[in-house]
């Protein structure tokens, strides 16, 4: 196996497990439940879109962005958890339901939700983020950019095939299958939103034990 060849998987894995687009499906499909097929699948390429150059930009500037603004990946990590846990206590709770909007509210409706909470934070949060830097970082020729340029690439294209097909799977798993899906997802988000907020806490914490 070449060298190109093993970072490509790593590329890919890591973004598809960080990702998961078949774990934003439940809360896609009950943010859009009242949407037609149409406006269905302008909010999956849009939310996709997003995602991918979102992390884009992080991924070619790298640490600059948050030196610019004094930010760091842990105080990221820490609010990406917060609201990572909020979401994932309410889909636990069955309180992510759907919203009944008028046909005129619909593109201002598809406009919001595929930015936040859809792009950003679901699908590019603290984790992709950081692995796009990370990544980059180990990228140390021009062809192991490119690879991983084309694995986000290749998985936000993914991601939307999933999210536009979703509705396919509602007929099958029915409203039944998608409360309880989006209940076990909620609780998965929840731990992971524990994790993430531990993880970016401990440097802190560390810090302020040393001084």
């Amino acid at each position: 196996m070449t060298a190109e060849i093993s970072f490509a998987l790593l590329c890919f894995t890591s973004f598809f497990t960080i990702i998961n687009p078949f774990g934003t499906m439940p809360v896609f499909l009950t943010m859009t439940a009242n949407l037609d097929s149409e406006s269905r699948r302008k909010t999956a390429w849009r939310a996709s879109v997003v995602a991918f150059f979102t992390m884009l930009l992080f991924a070619l500037s790298g640490q600059m962005v948050f030196q610019f603004f004094h930010i760091s990946i842990d105080s990221f990590k820490i609010v990406g958890g917060i609201l990572f846990f909020i979401m994932g206590f309410d889909m636990l709770n069955a309180r992510l339901t759907s919203i009944k909007i008028g046909k005129e509210e619909i593109k201002e409706y598809v406009n919001d939700i595929s930015i936040t909470p859809l792009g950003i934070p679901m699908l590019c949060g603290p984790g992709a983020i950081t692995n796009a830097i990370v990544l980059m970082e180990d990228a140390n020729t021009f062809s192991f950019k490119m690879i991983l340029l084309a694995s986000m690439l290749g998985i936000c294209l993914l991601t939307f095939l999933v999210l536009w097909s979703s509705t396919k799977i509602l007929k099958v798993i029915g409203q039944t299958g998608n409360n309880v899906m989006m209940r076990l997802m909620g609780l998965i988000v929840m731990v992971i939103a524990v994790e993430l907020f531990m993880t970016g806490l401990q440097p802190f914490i560390e810090k302020l034990l040393h001084s």
